[in-house]
């Protein structure tokens, strides 16, 4: 649902440091992969229970997931490089809710357990309905930009970043957080199935 607004907000600083990068000679596919590998960091951190570590590693990944895009687009945008950004994006959502579990497994472990359940039901509505977006040659309009079809919902990748910080800032609610969550992820899979169903006859 912010996702618009926070590319919006983030694009010319995001723009300006991907210019630099391109000039010091980092790739699209260095960057993505850096940042996958801190996200990783940031779910070992919280584990650990090392909470405020994680938080800070896992926004300096979601800053190298918007960097790695502004890098591609000031290049050559590739297939491959698509791929790789949405399958490790993907990776790195499922991996901090069940941080949180290895972390208080007693208390956290049946929530994170809904909550990734919630994560496979928006996201393989998302990456169904790209599949057939593509097919059907169709372009989305409020994401010109995405390498792919990107159909938007009211948990996007923004909610979910607020959501994880929550969890870090709060541990103790994890629990509380991630139901909540997993009940608008609710609302994101009813829409997109229902929008598949519409534009997809």
């Amino acid at each position: 649902m912010l996702d618009r607004f926070a590319i919006g907000l983030f694009k010319p600083g995001l723009d300006r440091a991907a210019a630099l990068l391109v000039r010091a000679g980092v790739g699209a596919d260095a960057i993505t992969w850096a940042g996958f590998a801190i996200g990783v960091g940031a779910a070992l951190a919280i584990a650990q229970r090392q909470f405020e570590l994680g938080l800070a590693l896992l926004l300096v990944s979601r800053l190298a997931d918007g960097l790695d895009g502004a890098v591609a687009r000031l290049t050559v945008p590739t297939d491959r490089g698509a791929f790789l950004d949405i399958t490790l994006d993907f990776l790195f959502y499922a991996s901090i809710p069940l941080a949180f579990a290895f972390a208080d497994p007693d208390a956290n472990a049946l929530a994170a357990a809904v909550l990734l359940a919630a994560f496979v039901g928006t996201g393989s509505g998302f990456l169904a309905y790209a599949v057939m977006a593509e097919r059907r040659q169709l372009a989305s309009k409020a994401f010109p930009s995405k390498g792919i079809f990107y159909l938007g919902g009211l948990t996007e990748a923004t909610e979910t970043i607020a959501c994880f910080a929550l969890m870090c800032l709060w541990p103790a609610h994890f629990a509380r957080i991630a139901y909540v969550f997993a009940a608008l992820c609710g609302v994101t899979i009813v829409s997109r199935v229902l929008a598949g169903w519409k534009h997809l006859r």
